[in-house]
């Protein structure tokens, strides 16, 4: 496995492949901004605006890579505000079914606290469904639970979901 960060200018090859993780994401219930029925048309349409966000050097997408393509993704999202130099999000952590159980997540979650650090980008925050195995994932990997929010995002099948905030400081 590989793990880069994604070339505006050169992988928009990969990106069927980034939509067809984010399809197969949102089908097995992740709520990562999407609801059921969410086809490879939307997600090609949504990864072609994160690549154009890339290109801007609004965002910083990773890609894990495998014998069989996208094997995952993650995203650094830097704050844009003058005084938040030192702050970036980490948002829509995918992990393609074939690749669960390999570490994946947790080498795309190293790998975006790495590309941060050398930003200097040393104040990091996220969020996921409570309880979720992302959330076991981050725990595991030292993220700081700041709190919980009932009712905060509704998952692909409507249901209404409590989502926790993480925070880590990077040294």
């Amino acid at each position: 496995m590989i793990i880069r960060t994604l070339d505006p200018d050169t992988d928009a090859a990969l990106l069927p492949g980034f939509a067809a993780l984010m399809v197969e994401a949102v089908a097995d219930g992740a709520s990562i901004g999407f609801m059921a029925g969410f086809d490879q048309a939307g997600a090609l349409a949504w990864w072609r605006g994160r690549l154009a966000a890339a290109a801007q050097g609004e965002v910083q997408i990773l890609v894990a890579l495998d014998h069989g393509g996208v094997a995952g993704t993650v995203s650094l999202v830097p704050a844009a505000m003058p005084n938040q130099p030192h702050r970036a999000d980490i948002a829509k952590m995918m992990v393609a079914k074939r690749a669960r159980s390999r570490r994946v997540g947790a080498a795309l979650l190293a790998a975006v606290e790495a590309l941060a650090m050398a930003q200097g980008r040393t104040t990091l925050v996220l969020d996921t469904i409570s309880g979720s195995a992302a959330a076991r994932l981050y725990e595991r990997a030292g993220w700081e639970k700041v709190g919980d929010i009932p009712a905060y995002a509704l998952m692909p099948d409507g249901e209404m979901a409590p989502t926790t905030f993480y925070t880590k400081r990077l040294a």
